[in-house]
């Protein structure tokens, strides 16, 4: 069976997905190879690695070098993040991927893991990416506009309310709303375009808690969001992805975010990232997206969490961003 079948196959246990991508990794990543190495893993000594204990390449990397598998230097799909620093310095991830196919079938398959698609109409209101034509924020939610078959699904205007025939619309059709949009982007609207949703419509906030006026935590986010919208709090939920990932977790209500089967978290000791934490001690999170089947698929985030079993909870940035071991990926000039 192809990797790309396998990977989202739940009849297959987990490790064996984790083990078969990991050895086409060794193989194929050569970045991956190369950051192994210096780390002293032989990488003919192919012995089974856990999400807990396989060494993960710094997503810096995407930012530094060409990450991915032979071939994927002609990619189906480019993706950029957005950041700059403070020091106007171009700190722009980019993660090619090889198959657009792979994407779509993490998004749709992740997505109905936690919620049945077919009860929402699609909104998206995305300030600051709509002016990334590269953004995977974007492609995700124009894949999930495309979708809805009712034809009321899409991109509102920016800085204007929810139209009222709109919402109007996605009642008569029988469905909820399920409204995208970045923190800082939810939270203007929220304040100047206040407007109840129909009942059981979720808002799915995607991160970026720092506004351009404050940063607010993401408790009193959701609060001020489920009271604009005319929502319980319960029905602020979160999305938990990154330039340099395939698949999404989500937050359904709480603080904590579940995977779906072919991706799984591990804490990891800042001092010496090949340590897990045990559950329930900060750390640095760390993912095992087997979706990035052509990139790679085991990534150290700049993010601090905490795990509890299978979920896990997002505590903000770590910082330094820059962690030890990522100087290598830099190719001499």
């Amino acid at each position: 069976m192809p990797l790309t079948n396998s990977i989202f196959d739940a009849s297959i246990p987990f490790q064996k997905r984790f083990e078969q991508v990991f050895s086409y990794q060794l193989e194929e990543v050569e970045i991956y190879r190369k950051f192994l190495n210096e780390l002293g893993f032989s990488v003919e000594n192919k012995i089974a690695q856990t999400p807990d204990t396989v060494p993960l390449l710094p997503v810096e990397a995407f930012r530094d070098a060409f990450v991915g598998v032979r071939g994927a230097e002609k990619p189906e799909l480019e993706f950029r993040s957005s950041g700059t620093t403070s020091t106007g310095k171009n700190q722009r991830s980019v993660h090619r991927v090889l198959s657009s196919a792979v994407y779509r079938e993490s998004i749709f398959r992740g997505i109905n893991t936690f919620y049945k698609l077919d009860d929402f109409v699609i909104l998206g209101y995305t300030p600051g990416y709509s002016e990334n034509p590269n953004s995977s924020l974007i492609w995700m939610i124009r894949e999930l506009i495309n979708s809805d078959k009712t034809g009321i699904s899409r991109f509102l205007e920016l800085e204007k309310p929810i139209p009222q025939d709109l919402i109007k619309a996605a009642e008569k059709s029988g469905r909820k709303i399920l409204l995208f949009g970045a923190a800082f982007g939810l939270i203007d609207m929220a304040e100047q375009f206040p407007v109840s949703l129909p009942s059981g419509s979720v808002i799915m906030e995607t991160g970026g808690m720092k506004t351009h006026r404050r940063e607010m935590t993401r408790s009193d986010l959701h609060k001020s969001l489920a009271a604009a919208f005319g929502l319980p709090e319960s029905q602020v939920h979160s999305e938990y992805g990154m330039t340099e990932l395939l698949s999404q977790a989500y937050s359904t209500g709480d603080e904590w975010f579940k995977c779906p089967h072919w991706m799984r978290v591990s804490i990891r000791n800042p001092e010496n990232p090949l340590e897990a934490m045990a559950d329930g001690e900060e750390g640095l999170i760390g993912i095992t997206d087997l979706a990035n089947l052509y990139s790679c698929s085991f990534l150290l985030t700049g993010d601090k969490g905490i795990k509890n079993g299978e979920r896990f909870k997002v505590l903000g940035r770590y910082y330094p961003e820059n962690l030890r071991g990522c100087n290598f990926l830099i190719d001499d000039e």
